[in-house]
């Protein structure tokens, strides 16, 4: 029975709902009555999401590495607590998702560009301070801790008075 043109299908009245219906067909194994092109859609959204994902973390990984390695007198805790933080939400979306292992350089290389303008923004150093193409290998971006020498000085505690 063909749809009405007119007529909101339940995938734009109820999102959830249309889930819930084509989990149920699928489960039970009506093939059928499954909304085909519409699940194979959301699958493919759902697979560049995870992309995307890959995509703004390393992104972030990278400004955040980059700032730290030209901006030395200006290393801080919050960009260190940044770097670990996406190191480890990259790890944990390439356990979840392993094929993305295969993409991460390449991505990496991808994103190189927009790395750099957001460190030249926060450093306020020229774009020509930074190399030209990704200077770190995925292992670097991934594994790389700071030796103790780098790392940046603890902030003296203030007192509240009382």
């Amino acid at each position: 029975m063909a749809k009405a043109l007119d007529q909101p299908s339940l995938y734009d009245q109820d999102y959830v709902a249309w889930l819930a219906e084509q989990v149920h067909h699928l489960r039970a194994g009506r093939l059928h009555a499954v909304d085909v092109e519409t699940v194979a859609l959301e699958l493919e959204g759902l697979m560049n999401s995870q992309r995307q994902q890959l995509e703004n973390r390393l992104e972030v990984l990278i400004h955040n590495v980059l700032k730290s390695d030209h901006r030395p007198d200006q290393r801080s805790n919050r960009w260190r607590a940044t770097v670990q933080e996406q190191r480890t939400r990259i790890r944990r979306l390439l356990r979840f998702s392993p094929s993305l292992k295969r993409e991460v350089e390449q991505t990496a290389h991808e994103v190189y560009c927009d790395a750099v303008r957001a460190a030249v923004i926060e450093t306020r150093l020229s774009e020509t301070a930074f190399p030209a193409t990704l200077p770190y290998s995925v292992d670097h971006l991934l594994e790389r801790e700071l030796p103790a020498e780098e790392l940046p000085a603890p902030r003296a505690t203030r007192k509240r008075p009382r």
